[in-house]
């Protein structure tokens, strides 16, 4: 189950970390060195924290902060101002753990306008396949059809058959550079490259915050969830603390965020993974160690990708991403009286429009919080 996790975690949604990457400004080389860093943050976090809590306890990178920075574009100073609030991220995420205020505050952020800022988010990623078969039908149709067949039978392997069909695609398909097989093979040894840093309003308000928020609402808490769910009782705030450090140390290498993992976590901790409760923090630590190895080959798999038209692996990310985009989308307009606030945060958000340098996924954020501020106000003053 350990080395399942860590293939379905990895093959699943590298493809939008390595989209989110390149949005806000990262080289084909960053990219991969951010990938890699958060591959091999990921497994150390996983097997540091099984081991202290003997709970099976998954990490992810964040899936729905990558889709985030695809939206965002680059922000003014380029990469190294995202890095910038990459780190700034990590470290709110640690006074979250540790400054229970702060994570009552996350936690109280109404749901479906944290689902709505996701959902918008997420929609303009998920209209790739479309993109991709109107694109070229003879690279873009297998890669979906892919992805319902396979999934029509089991949702679990549905996106990595989605990229093995990718794969055949690129290697069948696809016009390569005659010495393309040669520049995969050099990049088998792991490269890091160091990014500097910058600390500005931008990036705090159009990359840091809404990371924060989407890390926490989409991946942090859901996270907890699905351990108490199976039985366990954790205690969120060092795990909090813990993921917060080790996005920190990845973040200056090009990784975005790393936490809690959600569905991995399921498989983790389900009777699956071994019949007695004690014994699946293995699968966890097994786990870690696989997406380690799958960080070391990150510069390969990115060399690899890049052969193909962008379309494509962006086609790759979309189908990995409609089922939270589903679940997201479905849980903002559940509620009645909160539905056009979640409107306006989802459509504002979706828009991709910039206002003073500023994502819309803050504005999205700010405008439903005032909408639904609103007619809390309109609908307290009418019982007086």
């Amino acid at each position: 189950m350990g080395l399942l996790t860590a293939f379905v975690g990895f093959a699943s949604s590298f493809a939008v970390v390595l989209h989110g990457l390149t949005g806000v400004g990262a080289t084909e080389a960053q990219a991969a060195s951010g990938l890699m860093a958060l591959s091999v943050s990921m497994g150390l976090c996983a097997i540091v924290l099984s081991v202290a809590t003997r709970l099976p306890v998954s990490i992810a990178w964040s899936t729905p902060g990558a889709a985030l920075l695809a939206s965002s574009g680059t922000v003014a100073g380029g990469f190294s101002t995202a890095v910038g609030g990459f780190l700034i991220c990590g470290v709110l995420i640690i006074l979250a753990g540790l400054w229970k205020p702060l994570g009552r505050a996350v936690a109280a952020i109404p749901t479906p306008l944290a689902n709505a800022m996701l959902a918008g988010v997420l929609i303009g990623l998920c209209f790739a396949p479309v993109k991709a078969i109107a694109f070229n039908p003879l690279f873009g149709l297998p890669i979906v059809l892919a992805w319902v067949i396979v999934g029509s039978a089991n949702r679990l392997f549905a996106v990595p058959a989605a990229l093995l069909a990718f794969v055949l695609v690129l290697a069948f398909g696809v016009d390569m550079p005659a010495d393309a097989m040669a520049r995969v093979s050099a990049t088998l040894i792991p490269h890091v490259e160091w990014v500097s840093p910058s600390f500005t309003l931008a990036g705090l308000v159009s990359i840091a915050l809404p990371l924060f928020i989407v890390t926490m609402a989409s991946q942090n808490i859901p996270g907890i969830t699905v351990l108490k769910v199976n039985g366990y009782e954790p205690q969120p705030g060092p795990l909090f603390t813990t993921t917060g450090i080790f996005s920190i140390l990845s973040a200056p290498f090009g990784g975005h965020a790393v936490n809690l993992a959600a569905i991995t976590a399921a498989m983790c901790a389900g009777e699956d993974a071994h019949h007695d409760p004690s014994r699946r923090y293995w699968s966890a630590i097994i786990a870690g160690a696989g997406y380690i190895v799958f960080g070391l080959l990150a510069a390969a798999v990115t060399a690899f990708v890049s052969l193909a038209p962008p379309i494509l692996i962006q086609a790759v990310a979309g189908l990995a991403l409609i089922s939270a985009f589903a679940g997201s989308a479905m849980a903002a307009f559940k509620e009645q009286d909160s539905r056009e606030a979640a409107a306006v945060t989802f459509l504002v958000t979706a828009s991709g429009v910039s206002f003073a340098g500023i994502s819309g996924a803050f504005w999205g954020l700010l405008a439903g919080g005032l909408m639904l501020a609103l007619a809390r106000f309109t609908r307290s003053r009418g019982r007086r």
